[in-house]
C-alpha cells in the first residue's frame, strides 16, 4: 500500500519468495544483496532487494506442470530456488495468517485518531523502508471503476475514487499527520475496521465513502478480524462484482453466507465463458520489492 489492493500472500525462503494478490498468479522473486554507500560516503552497507524472475499460474503449481515456466527460461532447467518454493506451494493452504501488525495511519485533524490506513508491514525494521508521508491514496478508477450516476456524468464529476481521496485529505487537514501503530500493543485506539473512517458529518461525503467501500467489498473480504455482520454486508455488496469475487474468494479467511458466495461464483464462471477474463486482472497492483 497505498492504496489497499488486498491481502498479499507471501511464501519466503532465505533466497527467494513467491507473492500473489489473488492466488491465481504467483510472482517469483529472487533476493539479491547490493552494496550501497552510506550517507557519509566512507563505507558501504549491504542492502537486500528482491527482483522478479518469473510468473506462474496456480493451476500449473497444483498439477506440477511447469512447462510454461521452462518456456520463460528458454527450456533450461528450473532454478532450485524456484523448485523449493513451488514444492511448498503445491500443498499450501490459503489464506495464510495475517502478520502485518505494524500500521501507518493518516490521522483525523481534529481528533488525532486513525482516519485511513496508508501502509502496513510485518516487522518493525521494515518501517524505515516506507516514506514518511501523510497522504492516503484511493484505489484508482483504472483498477476499480465505480459507476457514476447520469447527473454525475453530465456534470463531468471526477471519479468517485478521487472524490473520496480528496475528502479524506481535507479531513486530515492542511498540516496532515500520520503515525505508526503496533496493533498487538495498542488497546486504547479505535481503528476503522474497513481501513477508512465511515463517520462523515456531511451526507454527501458519507454516501461517497459507502459507495467506495461497497465497490471495494470483494477485496475487503480478504481482511482478517471482520465481524460476522460486517462480512455479511460486504458479501451482499460483492454480488455486483462476481468476477472479482471469483478472483479473490480463495483468500477470504471466513465466509458468512456460503450459499451466496457459491451463487456469485456460478455467475462468475458463466460470465467468464461468454465475456472472458478482464484484462484488468492481469495488473500487478500491490506488488512491491522491499
Amino acid at each position: 500500500m497505498p492504496p489497499f489492493s488486498g491481502q498479499m500472500q507471501i511464501v519466503e525462503s532465505d533466497r527467494a519468495r513467491a507473492i500473489t494478490l489473488d492466488s491465481q498468479t504467483w510472482e517469483i522473486q529472487f533476493l539479491h544483496s547490493l552494496n550501497h554507500p552510506t550517507d557519509s560516503g566512507d563505507n558501504t552497507q549491504n542492502v537486500k532487494r528482491y527482483f522478479r524472475v518469473a510468473m506462474i499460474q496456480d493451476s500449473d503449481i497444483r498439477e506440477k506442470t511447469l512447462s510454461s515456466l521452462q518456456e520463460q527460461h528458454n527450456n533450461e532447467s528450473i532454478d532450485e530456488r524456484i523448485v523449493e518454493l513451488l514444492d511448498y506451494l503445491a500443498d499450501a493452504c490459503l489464506p495464510f495468517p495475517a502478520t502485518d501488525i505494524f500500521e501507518y495511519w493518516l490521522l483525523d485533524a481534529k481528533e488525532q485518531s486513525p482516519l485511513a490506513l496508508i501502509y502496513s508491514c510485518t516487522a518493525e525494521n521494515q518501517k524505515k523502508t516506507f516514506p514518511e508521508r501523510a497522504e492516503w491514496t484511493a484505489l484508482p478508477a483504472a483498477v476499480m471503476p465505480i459507476e457514476r450516476s447520469d447527473e454525475e456524468k453530465s456534470r463531468e464529476y471526477a471519479p468517485i475514487n478521487y472524490q473520496v481521496e480528496r475528502m479524506v485529505a481535507e479531513r486530515a487537514g492542511f498540516y496532515a499527520k500520520a503515525q505508526w501503530f503496533n496493533r498487538q500493543h495498542t488497546n486504547n485506539v479505535s481503528f476503522p475496521s474497513l481501513l477508512l473512517r465511515q463517520d462523515w458529518q456531511e451526507k454527501e461525503n458519507a454516501e461517497l465513502c459507502q459507495r467506495y467501500l461497497q465497490r471495494q467489498s470483494p477485496r475487503l473480504l480478504m481482511l482478517h478480524g471482520l465481524s460476522q455482520a460486517q462480512r455479511t454486508r460486504l458479501e451482499i455488496h460483492a454480488r455486483e462484482q462476481a468476477l472479482e469475487v471469483e478472483r479473490f474468494y480463495k483468500l477470504y479467511p471466513e465466509i458468512a453466507d456460503q450459499k451466496l458466495i457459491d451463487a456469485i461464483r456460478v455467475e462468475a464462471r458463466l460470465r467468464g465463458v461468454t465475456e472472458g477474463q478482464p484484462s484488468i486482472h492481469q495488473r500487478r497492483d500491490g506488488i512491491h520489492y522491499l
